[in-house]
């Protein structure tokens, strides 16, 4: 059987009389609905425009239950947090603007990544190592519902995987704070305390992404009907493709365009609040 879920702050003061051939709207106050609708069941154009129009998430999926999934894996900037690091520590040279013109168009998928994280990572040459803990203390912040999806992996025995293009800096630290069964990223070259603008160890790319999620899945013994990859820029691509529940959040056109739940007005918790909970 399949849902359509609705989320939204306020959803049953919205009009959907229009939707009267859809569902009957339930009356009491809540933030999701998880309507049951037929196999094959497509939203109108019309319907598009009135979610879009009201900022309302909506995702037509199978009926399963969370605790059915047994590994997610998640990209680290712009998704599990709420900014991008590398930008973030170019601010410490004054070349923000710059790196982040290019780390906009690598996430649109208009760039290739390795290149243009080289690229990026180049121009941090000489900043020291403290520019990555005023970066990790005093800028980066969890991602609205970060928390709350988390704790319902640990509740449900779910795996929780931060991959990330960026930096194990602060992956490391996430998963230490966060307590995240895995974190992978790539490693920046520091000698004397100070970034050499360089890169050290395999490169943590779009394809390394989905290597990690099939390996990790056949390690622990998880068919990939129970993976769920979530992320927001051309990068993670390859990995939401390879995942059973492939998550574009907050996300580029080309990574909405392959995802199979596309949430871009809630929080990280709007992908829990996607399936059943028993």
């Amino acid at each position: 059987m399949a849902v359509l879920v609705l989320q939204h702050p306020e959803l049953t003061q919205l009009n959907w009389q229009a939707w009267a051939d859809v569902f009957t709207p339930p009356t009491s106050p809540s933030s999701v609905w998880r309507l049951p609708v037929a196999d094959g069941f497509a939203l109108s154009a019309e319907q598009d425009q009135f979610l879009a129009q009201h900022q309302v998430d909506a995702v037509i999926m199978p009926d399963v239950a969370f605790g059915d999934l047994g590994l997610i894996i998640s990209d680290m900037d712009s998704t599990l947090i709420t900014i991008e690091c590398i930008d973030e520590i170019a601010a410490g040279n004054g070349l923000k603007e710059q790196v982040a013109a290019i780390t906009e168009r690598s996430m649109a998928g208009e760039l290739d990544f390795a290149s243009s994280l080289r690229e990026r990572v180049a121009l941090l040459q000489g900043l020291p190592e403290t520019e990555l803990a005023y970066v990790y203390d005093h800028v980066l912040q969890l991602t609205q519902g970060a928390e709350t999806l988390i704790a319902a992996c640990k509740q449900y025995g779910v795996k929780f995987m931060l991959v990330s293009g960026g930096f194990t800096y602060f992956t490391e630290r996430l998963k230490a704070q966060l307590g995240l069964d895995y974190a992978y990223a790539n490693e920046l070259e520091i000698i004397d305390g100070k970034l050499t603008g360089k890169l050290t160890g395999r490169m943590i790319d779009a394809q390394a992404k989905a290597d990690l999620l099939q390996q990790h899945a056949q390690e622990l013994g998880i068919p990939l009907s129970q993976t769920l990859a979530m992320g927001d820029g051309a990068n993670d691509i390859p990995m939401i493709q390879a995942a059973c529940f492939g998550v574009a959040f907050h996300a580029k056109p080309k990574t909405r365009a392959v995802a199979d739940i596309c949430i871009n007005y809630g929080g990280l918790d709007a992908i829990y609040h996607c399936f059943a909970h028993k």
